[in-house]
């Protein structure tokens, strides 16, 4: 089967909104559509799952998409039937569970009759008797193995019944395969393409790269109080923070609350109902954060996720760089910020005594690899990139905390040419860990056992540590002096440009690695999280985009859908920029095609005419001027605002205003000697702790009024807006 690319084309912009495909999605999609194999590797938010939605929606058959996230299902199955303008609901389904006796047999008749173009399936589903039978009745355009990094055991979500995915194909009919994850090393690669008997795939891999997040690995010293803050500087904004047990869990989302945030657990041990309640919380922006465990994984099908924090450091690069990876899949801000400690690490080793020793093994090398990343000065985009064999060919990203703050560097070609010298002279090959022992001179049962303490160079580098000498050889690796063997895991040997380098030493500038401490604590301000990371969209009418979002809210919550499945952000920023009045005009709204037009359209429509015609804005094709509300009539609605308890963010967005320039004026507004009481919005917001210090300051210590002068006395434990509303109660109560 072959389709036009101009077809191909049409149907993205029809069903998905989209005028272009991302990257290899085309050249993918054309490669299913024509019977062949494929195994795709695809950062989050690279656009996999369109690679088999829109040649499901095109091709005859039904494509069966194998997921384990039985809660991702139901957010795929809402978000194809929001996507595509289809009279019967039926044309996606998911087979879980989940299911009730009558939900079942739904999905059984539109299968059967022909409808449904995509089934979600468990894999435990497809070892149900009953629905192999099922789905040995219909014909099945492809298989769609999503999350394919669950197949192996190198993989950081491994699941047994996943290895069993092929006979079970073969149990049912044969098809086209097509493999897909975020995250595959070369080793789980080569072990997914094994397992799935797919060895001859086209293997379509997309850049690991994540231009927009910003990584930070920070030292794990009162991180409840960090993160707090963290959250308070970032108000209204989605997160999710991964601690690794489920009574961690359970402690931090109560913190959050207590402390004023909007926050919900969700892990395994709680029953499937409260699950799916919090995650759709979340989803529908009824809160701001969701806590998870880290073993349990979300799978959260929410692209303005702005910032992920691991409370807990997790057990391998993989499953850091997939939970990361679902900050700002819009391709807008994501601050991906880690708390460290190697207590964690200690702990995480004891977790897996008593396990086989083959997975002990690779639990250690994997857990190795995490500890290499976080106590590394290097550039972290370059060291993930490295991991999953992609260079990065920038020296400095400016988006993570060690390119911002950059340590200093030694010309380390004597050590790493003493490195390579050992490395070379040994018969057989070894782990990192092991020969940053021999050169640092260090002595344990491994060493003794292969007489490496009578080697000549044994101490040779004993000037430095044996974590020194580890960094240099991670550092080996990514300037490729050195590898790392697929198959043996870990095992470190020389390469021709090592070789070449021992022979002909030339400067070779090395960072030392970071020193933790528990004892001691970097505050790293926020502020110096890069502004190309911080930055939202732009560009637009801000009080036309806060009410186009409340109204998406609104019908996101009578139709209990996502948010997002209706209309994304880019789409509400165009719309806000375009001032669409006719479906013609609003199809050209990025993310917005015919079927969501004519399914979602007329309520926004209808509110942009509203404002247009109230405000009198004039909308040439390339030009839009909105009209500015004169200051007296701003002071006049701020007042009346606040005697009417409205939130100040609400107050704000009304009037196309940043937090700070409302704080300026009220604080104007009560500098001219009017008193507004702001006790509502401060009891809400504020701990009553918090204001009873700021309050006794200004009264008790302050020499002036001076916001600057307050924070530098008060400190670093408050910030800047909790000041300037306790001065604006004091003035209001005491001053005026």
């Amino acid at each position: 089967m072959s389709v036009d690319s101009s077809i191909l084309h049409a149907r993205l912009k029809e069903f998905f909104g989209y005028d272009s495909f991302k990257g290899d999605q085309e050249r993918i999609i054309n490669h299913l559509i024509s019977g062949k194999d494929a195994f795709v590797l695809m950062p989050t938010g690279g656009g996999k799952s369109l690679c088999y939605q829109l040649p499901a929606l095109v091709m005859e058959g039904t494509a069966i998409v194998i997921s384990p996230l039985i809660a991702l299902m139901k957010n795929q199955v809402d978000a194809i039937r929001g996507f595509v303008s289809h009279e019967k609901d039926g044309i996606a389904h998911f087979l879980n569970s989940s299911l009730g006796r009558g939900q079942i047999a739904e999905v059984r008749r539109d299968l059967l009759s022909g409808v449904t173009k995509l089934l979600y399936v468990a894999p435990e589903s497809l070892t149900k008797e009953e629905n192999i039978a099922l789905l040995r009745e219909i014909r099945i355009s492809f298989y769609a193995i999503d999350e394919a990094h669950c197949i192996s055991e190198w993989g950081h979500d491994f699941r047994p019944e996943y290895r069993k995915i092929r006979s079970i194909i073969e149990g049912i009919q044969n098809a086209p395969i097509i493999a897909l994850t975020a995250t595959a090393t070369l080793k789980v690669q080569s072990d997914i393409l094994k397992n799935l008997r797919i060895q001859d795939a086209t293997v379509f891999k997309s850049s690991f790269n994540r231009p927009n997040l910003y990584y930070e690995i920070r030292d794990k010293v009162e991180p409840e109080k960090d993160i707090i803050k963290f959250i308070r500087q970032n108000p209204g904004k989605s997160g999710i923070i991964y601690c690794l047990s489920r009574k961690k869990v359970e402690e931090m989302a109560q913190t959050l609350s207590i402390n004023g945030i909007k926050a919900l657990p969700y892990h395994a041990g709680l029953d499937a109902k409260t699950r799916t309640e919090n995650q759709d919380k979340f989803l529908m922006e009824e809160i701001d954060v969701i806590v998870a465990t880290i073993a349990f994984g979300m799978g959260i099908d929410k692209p303005d996720v702005r910032f992920v924090i691991h409370y807990d450091i997790p057990k391998s690069l993989e499953g850091y760089y997939q939970e990361t990876g679902r900050a700002g899949r819009d391709g807008r801000e994501g601050i991906c910020i880690t708390y460290y400690s190697y207590k964690d690490i200690q702990k995480l080793e004891k977790f897996m005594q008593g396990k086989p020793i083959a997975e002990q093994e690779i639990g250690r090398q994997l857990l190795a690899e995490t500890v290499a990343y976080a106590e590394s000065s290097q550039c972290r985009r370059k060291l993930l990139l490295n991991y999953f064999s992609e260079d990065y060919p920038q020296e400095n990203c400016g988006c993570c905390d060690n390119c911002l703050h950059p340590k200093a560097r030694f010309d380390g070609r004597e050590e790493m040419a003493l490195a390579i010298e050992l490395i070379e002279s040994l018969p057989e090959h070894f782990k990192i860990t092991h020969i940053a022992n021999i050169l640092a001179g260090e002595t344990n049962a491994l060493i003794k056992s292969y007489r490496h303490d009578k080697l000549e160079l044994f101490g040779a580098g004993r000037d430095h540590s044996v974590k020194f000498w580890s960094a240099v050889l991670h550092q080996g690796l990514i300037l490729h002096l050195l590898d790392k063997e697929i198959e043996t895991y870990g095992l470190i040997s020389v390469t021709p440009e090592g070789r070449n380098f021992l022979e002909h030493p030339t400067e070779l500038m090395l960072v030392e690695d970071r020193a933790f401490t528990s004892d001691a604590y970097v505050d790293e301000e926020d502020d110096d999280i890069p502004a190309h990371v911080m930055k939202g969209g732009g560009g637009g009418d801000p009080v036309l985009l806060a009410m186009l979002k409340d109204l998406r809210k609104d019908i996101s919550r009578e139709l209990k859908l996502q948010p997002w499945i209706i209309f994304s952000d880019p789409s509400l920023e165009d719309m806000s920029i375009l001032y669409p009045v006719t479906f013609e005009e609003l199809k050209n709204c990025q993310g917005v095609g015919e079927g969501k037009a004519k399914k979602y359209g007329k309520d926004f429509i209808e509110l942009i005419q509203m404002y247009v015609d109230e405000y009198d804005i004039v909308r040439p094709d390339d030009f839009v001027v909105k009209t500015i509300a004169h200051k007296s009539v701003n002071k006049v609605f701020i007042i009346q605002s606040i005697d009417r308890r409205m939130d100040l963010e609400d107050i704000a967005a009304a009037k196309g205003m940043d937090m700070d320039t409302l704080l300026t004026e009220i604080e104007a507004i009560v500098s001219s000697g009017t008193k507004l009481n702001l006790d509502y919005y401060i009891r809400e917001n504020l701990d009553d702790d918090v204001v009873d210090e700021i309050y006794a300051y200004f009264h008790d210590e302050a020499l002036s009024d001076s916001v600057a002068d307050a924070i530098r006395d008060l400190g670093s434990d408050y910030d800047e807006k909790e000041i300037r509303l306790v001065r604006i109660k004091f003035l209001c109560e005491v001053a005026n």
